[in-house]
Parts: C-alpha cells; sequence; structure tokens
C-alpha cells in the first residue's frame, strides 16, 4: 500500500471522528489511529455484494470517487478520501454548507463531469481505490467503470439511501462506523419528533415541491423526506394522497387543498437559467390561486436543496434541525 496514503489516512481519521461525534470529544491518538488502521487493513481482501454482483476489494480503498451526491456526502461522512465525484446538484457551490469543513477530505477531489457522463479519462487520472455509485445513474457505464477500479453499485439512491451508507462502510472497512452513524442519527430522528409531538399530539406534515410543470409534487411516504418524518414519527394527514409507484403525487392547482396538513413545508427547485425561472414561475401561479390561501395549515419555506435534494445522513440530519427550531424544540436531542 502507498505510504504516502497511509498518511493522509491518519490525517483525515481525525476529522472523520469529530464529524461522526458531533461533539467536542478528544481527537483519536496517532497510536489509536494506527490500530484503528491496522484493523481495517486485516480485513481485506474482501468480496463485496451489491446490486451488479460482487467486487472484489484486494486491499483497504483509500480513495474514493464517488459518482452520485449522496455517496459524495456519505464517503466525507465516512472519513474516506474523496478523490472524484460528478457535477455536485447544480448548486454553484463544490460542496454544500450543511456537509461543515470538508476540505482536508477533497484536497484532491476533481469534478469528472456530470451525473449522467462522468468523464472516463478525467476518472482514470484520478486514481481512485474504489468507485461507489448507483445503477439507476450509470448503469450503462459499469463494465468500463470496473476497468478503472473496483465498482460498487447500489440499484437506486433515493429509497435506499441509509442502507447505501452501510454499503460504502462495508466496501471501505468502515461498517463499524456506517452503521453507528445511522443508529444515531435514527436516534435523534426519534428524539426531536417526539419531542415536537409533546407539543401537539396531532401534529402533521405535507411537502410541496414546484419543479416548474404543470402540476405540484406532493411528496410520498416513499421518499426522502417522508422517510426522515416517518424516523421522526410524524405522519402525513390520514387522507392525504400517498402512492409506492413513486416519490411523489401529482396535484394540479384545483387540488393544491390536498396538500393541506398542520405544518406544509414549501420547496422550489430553481437552478441558474429558464429551468429555474420555470419553477419560479409554477411557484407564483399556484400561491396566487385563491385556493392556496384555503390552506388552513402554516406554509413554512425550505431549502430545496437540504429537504429535497441531499439524500444523505447529514442532509436528513439538516431536515432535523430545521424542524426541530421551527417547532422551537431543541435540535440536538438526545
Amino acid at each position: 500500500m502507498n505510504f504516502s496514503r497511509v498518511l493522509r489516512l491518519a490525517a483525515v481519521s481525525g476529522v472523520a471522528a469529530v464529524a461522526l461525534t458531533g461533539c467536542a470529544g478528544s481527537t483519536p491518538s496517532a497510536s489509536e489511529t494506527s490500530q484503528s488502521g491496522a484493523a481495517a487493513d486485516a480485513a481485506f481482501p474482501r468480496t463485496v455484494e451489491h446490486f451488479r454482483g460482487k467486487a472484489e476489494i484486494p486491499e483497504r480503498p483509500l480513495r474514493v470517487a464517488a459518482l452520485d451526491p449522496s455517496y459524495v456526502d456519505a464517503t466525507l461522512l465516512l472519513g474516506a478520501e474523496l478523490v472524484a465525484y460528478t457535477e455536485y446538484r447544480k448548486s454553484g457551490n463544490e460542496f454544500p454548507e450543511y456537509l461543515g469543513d470538508v476540505s482536508e477530505l477533497t484536497d484532491e477531489a476533481v469534478n469528472v463531469g456530470t451525473i449522467a457522463e462522468p468523464d472516463l479519462e478525467k476518472l482514470l487520472a484520478a486514481d481512485p481505490d474504489i468507485i461507489i455509485s448507483a445503477d439507476v445513474r450509470q448503469g450503462a457505464m459499469f463494465d468500463q467503470l470496473q476497468k478503472i477500479a473496483p465498482t460498487v453499485f447500489s440499484e437506486s439512491t433515493g429509497p435506499t439511501w441509509k442502507e447505501n451508507v452501510v454499503l460504502l462502510g462495508e466496501s471501505i472497512g468502515k461498517e463499524d462506523e456506517a452503521k453507528k452513524a445511522v443508529a444515531d442519527y435514527e436516534a435523534r430522528a426519534a428524539a426531536v419528533g417526539k419531542e415536537i409531538l409533546a407539543k401537539d399530539k396531532d401534529t402533521t406534515y405535507s411537502l410541496v415541491r414546484f419543479a416548474g410543470e404543470d402540476t405540484a409534487r406532493l411528496y410520498a411516504t416513499d421518499s426522502f423526506i417522508g422517510e426522515i418524518m416517518v424516523d421522526m414519527g410524524i405522519p402525513r394527514p390520514k387522507d392525504a394522497p400517498d402512492t409506492t409507484e413513486s416519490i411523489f403525487v401529482p396535484l394540479s392547482p384545483e387540488e393544491i387543498l390536498k396538500a393541506d396538513a398542520k405544518v406544509i413545508f414549501q420547496s422550489t427547485w430553481a437552478p441558474e437559467g429558464a429551468e429555474g425561472d420555470a419553477s419560479r414561475d409554477q411557484e407564483k401561479k399556484f400561491t396566487s390561486n385563491p385556493l392556496w390561501k384555503k390552506l388552513t395549515g402554516e406554509v413554512m419555506p425550505v431549502d430545496d436543496s437540504i429537504f429535497l435534494s441531499s439524500v444523505s445522513l447529514q442532509g436528513a440530519g439538516e431536515v432535523i434541525t430545521q424542524v426541530a427550531e421551527h417547532f422551537e424544540v431543541d435540535p440536538q436531542l438526545p
């Protein structure tokens, strides 16, 4: 194994430890980091089962190419060095603010293009030890990616976002850290949700998104925000339209009252340019509709890049923080 990579891993492992604990605990000593690294090294070679079969990983991967934003977040969550990533949600920033300072984990990170068409030459030049992504993203490129580095694919990103963190953890020898991160998130979600419901046991939510279409999107239980709210124990209204065939139910302007709830999260997908203009125009059309003013719930505008697009533990954590602050509940429970 390349010695410079070992030294780099030791440096970033301390950063990861602080990020995972989310508190001011002490950073592991050099000897503790070395022992942890040696134990992880001993777990390789290993075979990882994934959506497209089995990946043979000869040694512990230190350099990760994440070709989907949710896996970028997962890579940084687990303290692995990110060396390649795809265009980040058209946000204008390399990495979103909710990730905090990730500079030490991304100092060699290279943007290798769009999610749909990553540049294979740039990816090869980044010299990753492992490639992680989803079949829904680059399924047609799987065989080409395998020729660059061992490649692990989930089927999708949205419905399995928590499981995908564990899949990455297994692939890079950090499955224990991954499982703990998921468990900590679920415990916090449940604790914050319990406090919100203690203030009003009848609390319900809905999320309406404007994405420049003829219809608005009412997000279903089987979606990123839906799963977060299930983890918090906060339901959608009993008679709210729902589906398992998609992550949202389309609502025409005449159907907007079906989005009513105690709190209505309102989100608009608004990148720069014509696509964002279409979304903003749709938002104005719906919110100026007399029916919108008949909604009985409290409308809470939310950040689309967090509540809809993040699809990660860090994004979900920020959702919990903002929901807690809205309901004036301690966001740092438990």
